[in-house]
């Protein structure tokens, strides 16, 4: 069953169902991708605790507590939101996990060998809207036993005019959609910086930054969305394995936040 949470002020609407970030107006122009339209199904996901695909890996991940078995982009994502709070400019929610409990992984058996997946940490991962003018600031906290390791990715998705004009800028140059969309399913990297630019056409641009992150990727199978991804580490290109060694580990308590400004 949906459930719907609407935070606004005089200048911005914002809609999140069951979690999910699904509109932010303004002036009755959308900026977000909308679900069932071309493109990719959702509006924005987290993942973790792995970014990345892992069939090359056995779809296994190496911890100091053996074994896990994941699937592309992590569990967290096969999890429900509990609403915690709302009021008119802000709401939180939150996913518990039990180490070693088997979630049925959703990509089975289509686009997975995996009909389950597990991890051997618990973990409490948290995620806050808050609204301030034209500004919706995010807010993720990731609390668990220290050591624990992690990746963490935020995969917002946002709505473009189908025309394939729209650039992003980063790092003082701009980078097209076009050039975007060749990189494929690997996403283009955006290394080492903490603010990008989305250029709408025929509405204001967009602002993101981040803290706690240290790089974005972008992806797109369409040109009426990009996918602006906000990473702790990005995968693809590498020979990375999917072990400890090459993860983050958890400080018992890990925050991060991305801003989206429409200016």
């Amino acid at each position: 069953m949906s459930s719907f949470v609407i935070l606004k002020n005089k200048k911005t609407r914002v809609v999140i169902e069951n979690g999910e970030l699904i509109s932010f107006q303004k002036d009755n122009n959308e900026y977000i991708h909308q679900k069932g339209s071309k493109g990719w199904r959702n509006s924005d996901i987290e993942m973790f605790p792995i970014i990345g695909p892992l069939s090359k890996n056995n779809f296994s991940v190496q911890t100091k507590k053996g074994t896990a078995i994941q699937d592309q982009h992590g569990l967290l994502r096969e999890l429900p939101y509990t609403l915690i709070s709302s009021s008119d400019d802000t709401a939180k929610f939150t996913k518990r996990y039990k180490k070693n409990t088997a979630i049925k992984n959703s990509k089975f058996p289509k686009k997975s060998t995996e009909e389950e997946v597990f991890w051997p940490f618990d973990f409490i991962f948290e995620k806050q809207f808050t609204l301030v003018d034209t500004l919706l600031k995010i807010d993720f906290v990731i609390t668990s036993e220290k050591g624990m390791p992690f990746m963490l990715g935020y995969h917002p998705a946002f709505l473009l005019s189908d025309t394939g004009k729209e650039t992003v800028i980063a790092r003082g140059e701009k980078i097209s959609l076009d050039t975007i969309y060749k990189a494929g399913h690997n996403a283009f990297p955006v290394l080492n910086s903490s603010a990008v630019t989305l250029e709408n056409i025929g509405k204001s641009n967009l602002d993101l930054s981040i803290t706690g992150f240290n790089n974005f990727m972008l992806w797109t199978p369409a040109n009426n969305m990009l996918c602006i991804e906000p990473i702790t580490q990005y995968t693809s290109y590498t020979d990375e394995k999917f072990s400890e060694k090459n993860m983050r580990l958890s400080s018992g308590k890990d925050l991060f936040s991305v801003t989206i400004n429409i200016v």
